[in-house]
This record gives C-alpha cells, sequence and structure tokens, in this order.
C-alpha cells in the first residue's frame, strides 16, 4: 500500500493481485494521516485483521489526544502539565464542553455538580446486599448500574438535555458512590456529602469522616486528589473508554455504559497497574536488592516484570508521570512520612532503570502508576480503592467521549469482524451413529 506524501488530498492505492483500488487518507489537526477502510469490504469482498485494534481508528474524536513518542498529552489541546495546575471540575467543563470555562460559567458548573451529590436514599438499602467482604469495584459496578433504575427520567440519549444532566449527575454521583462502596468494605457508616466543600474535599471527608468526630480536611491532601483525578480523567481511546463507546453505540442508556467502563477499568492489564507497582516494590523490598530485582527484570526466562515501567502508547517518558512524582513528595512531606522504604525504592529504581543500556534503548520509562500507589497509600487508601479512584477520575473522559459519540451522525453500532480459523461447513450426525 503506497500513500502519497504531498500535503494535497491524499489517497492511497491498494493493489492485490492485479487489481487497485484507492482509499483516502483522512487529515487529522495533528498526528499522523488516517487510511479510511470504512468501505474497503464492499468494494473489496476482504478486511482487515487488527488485533487489539492498535493500527486502527475507530471513531473521530476532539477530546484527547497523545503523542507517544514525545511524550504529549492534550486535554481538548491543553497540555496535562498546564491543567494540572487548575482543579478538576474545570477540567471536566473542558471535556464536556470543549471549552475553558468563564468565572460565571464555572460557578453554574460548579453549583450544577455539587446539588446532584446525593443519591436516592434507596440505594443505601442497595448496598446492605452486597457480601462485607465484597471488592470495592464489584460494588462499584453494580451500584452504577443501578443508577439508571433511580434515574430512568434522564437516559432519552436523543434529547440533549437529559444527555446533560445525565452526565452531570454521573460525575456529581460517582464519588459519593465510591465512597460508599469504601465505607461499606470496611464496617462505617456511610457519610453525607456536603455541598460547601470542593470535589476532591468532600471525597476525602465521605471516605475518612465518621460520626463521632469532627473532620476537617487537609487542603495539601485535597489538592493532590484533585490532581490526581485531573491526571488520569482521560486518555483517549483506551480498552475502558472504547467499552463505553462500544457500549453506547448500541443505544444503550448512560448509567449501563459506564458500569462497562468500570468492569473493563478492573483489569489488572489496565486500572489495577498502580497495585501491580505497589506489590512489586514491596517484593524488591530494600534498596540494596535492586540490582537483582533489575538482572531478573532483563532475564527473558524469568517471569519477574518491572511494574509501573513502559506503556502501551508512550514511548517517552509518560508527562503525567513527573507531575504524580511531584504531587507524590508533596503528600509525603505533608504526612511526615520521611522515609518511606517503597518510596526510596521507587527513586533508586528510577534513577537506575534511567541510566541502564536495557531500559533507554527499551524505552522503558516511569509511567503514572509508578508514583500514583505510593501516593494514593500514604493517603489512607488501601489497594483495594486504587481502581476506584481511577474510576471515579475518568467517569468525566468516558461521559465526554459517550456524548461526542452520540452526537456524531457518522457513528453506527460497533461490528468488528474476525478472521475465521474454525471448522468448515459440516453435517449433523445424530448421536446415536457418532463414533
Amino acid at each position: 500500500m503506497d500513500a502519497s506524501q504531498s500535503n494535497a488530498p491524499k489517497s492511497a492505492t491498494l493493489t492485490i493481485g492485479d487489481e487497485s483500488w484507492e482509499l483516502p487518507i483522512l487529515n487529522g489537526t495533528i498526528g499522523p494521516d488516517v487510511i479510511d477502510i470504512a468501505k474497503l469490504y464492499g468494494q473489496t469482498g476482504k478486511f482487515t485483521y487488527d488485533p487489539g485494534f492498535t493500527s486502527t481508528a475507530s471513531c473521530e474524536s476532539q477530546i484527547t489526544y497523545i503523542d507517544g513518542d514525545e511524550g504529549v498529552l492534550l486535554y481538548r489541546g491543553y497540555p496535562i502539565e498546564q491543567l494540572a495546575e487548575s482543579d478538576f471540575l474545570e477540567t471536566c467543563y473542558l471535556l464536556l464542553y470543549g471549552e475553558l470555562p468563564t468565572a460565571a460559567q464555572k460557578a453554574d458548573f460548579d453549583y450544577r455538580v455539587t446539588r446532584h451529590t446525593m443519591v436516592h436514599e434507596q440505594m443505601s438499602r442497595f448496598f446492605h446486599g452486597f457480601r462485607r467482604d465484597a471488592h470495592p469495584m464489584s460494588v462499584l459496578v453494580a451500584s452504577v448500574g443501578a443508577l439508571s433504575a433511580f434515574y430512568h427520567d434522564s437516559t432519552d440519549i436523543s434529547d440533549p438535555q437529559q444527555r446533560m444532566i445525565a452526565s452531570i449527575r454521573m460525575i456529581a454521583k460517582i464519588p459519593t458512590l465510591a465512597a460508599m462502596a469504601y465505607k461499606y468494605s470496611i464496617g462505617q457508616p456511610f457519610v453525607y456529602p456536603k455541598n460547601d466543600l470542593d470535589y476532591a474535599s468532600n471525597f476525602l471527608r465521605m471516605c475518612f469522616s465518621v460520626p463521632c468526630e469532627e473532620y476537617k480536611v487537609n487542603p495539601i491532601l485535597s489538592r493532590a486528589i484533585d490532581r490526581i483525578f485531573i491526571l488520569h480523567a482521560d486518555h483517549e481511546q483506551n480498552a475502558s473508554t472504547s467499552t463505553v463507546r462500544l457500549a453506547g453505540s448500541s443505544g444503550a442508556n448512560p448509567f449501563a455504559c459506564i458500569a462497562a467502563g468500570i468492569a473493563c477499568l478492573w483489569g489488572p492489564a489496565h486500572g489495577g497497574a498502580n497495585e501491580a507497582a505497589l506489590k512489586m516494590l514491596g517484593e524488591i523490598g530494600s534498596v540494596d536488592r535492586i540490582p537483582e530485582f533489575i538482572n531478573r527484570a532483563k532475564d527473558k526466562n524469568d517471569p519477574f516484570r518491572l511494574m509501573g515501567f513502559g506503556h502501551r502508547v508512550y514511548k517517552n517518558y509518560d508527562p503525567r508521570a513527573k507531575i504524580m512524582q511531584r504531587t507524590c513528595h508533596e503528600v509525603l512531606g505533608e504526612l511526615g512520612i520521611k522515609d518511606d522504604p517503597l518510596l526510596d525504592i521507587a527513586i533508586e529504581l528510577e534513577r537506575i532503570a534511567l541510566q541502564d543500556e536495557y531500559f533507554v534503548e527499551r524505552k522503558l520509562y516511569p509511567n503514572i502508576d509508578f508514583y500514583s500507589g505510593i501516593t494514593l497509600r500514604a493517603l489512607g487508601f488501601p489497594t483495594s480503592m486504587f481502581t476506584v479512584l481511577f474510576a471515579l477520575a475518568r467517569t468525566v473522559g468516558w461521559i465526554g467521549q459517550w456524548k461526542e459519540m452520540i452526537e456524531d451522525p457518522s457513528q453506527r453500532i460497533g461490528r468488528p469482524r474476525q478472521l475465521y480459523t474454525g471448522a468448515t461447513q459440516r453435517d449433523y450426525v445424530p448421536i446415536a451413529r457418532r463414533k
């Protein structure tokens, strides 16, 4: 397949045997050109084979852009390094509406989200149907899916107003549900949200306050969790986002689509990576054992792998990792944790890996999961809650992607094809005649 290199409208020529076909080449505002194969099967009787869809654009989007080679992450064109200095609800507004809000728009958006943070009181009874030791992610998947039973007045996806109401409700209620899942897992009473607190402070209070004591939110810790939410808010067409879009393409209600995304995120290869990185640091145990584990990571016959290094998309330093590293130090400093053995291991492991030819050649740089697990542990969250917090943050990205997909007239119900390698047609033999 040969593509023209000119800046004029381009096409690619596909030649199979003696036949050739012209395929359009689409140009994004930034990033690589894309060969349009939408009519490939109709024209040629053939389709492409792309396991994991790593070379296939499933949609057109204006939300998030990643340049993995340069280590760039943009939300609506804004670098993540700059947005990390804003606040999460401002980032939510940007992802949903496409532009940064004015002061009046931000105040109105904050008000609307804050006034939707409570969940229907019958939801608390729903929680009591789970086993006491249920994993918080299983509880979150079920409770988010159940929202459609409690808020079915905003599930007409053909109505723009109802789509926005559902979006606001989802962003507002996911911290409440996440905190309820945590409280249920540790046997403590649910804590109602407070409308005079910001988004991150409200979540920390719902997680860590108890009725018998006054709870004062530490602004540095609140700022840290807010920044973590911003860094995880969206990440282009990853597995969970693609799941939300695929579910949404059928016309399913938004709460069910988000529940599907949460279920996908639960996988250890996706949302569980920070927990795996923390477990790896614990397995290493001390700084003086790092060389041993570095050597094990290089041994292709050893099952040990360095978790928190490398990324499916980033072939350079994950831009979120630098922000997460700084945030980690701020949290540990505020809490007076000067000699955290896991942080000592993490810093030394990063230093060695960034200088080692083996890792440099393979571009195995630290990613966001390398530091986020340590930070969340310092904030007081058990490892079972790490992916829950990821889901909380990513909900706005899922909602933005879902909303964009619904409003895109070119979108159709998802229907991937397959390369069939099973049996050819054969005749059924009654069981009495089978040998």
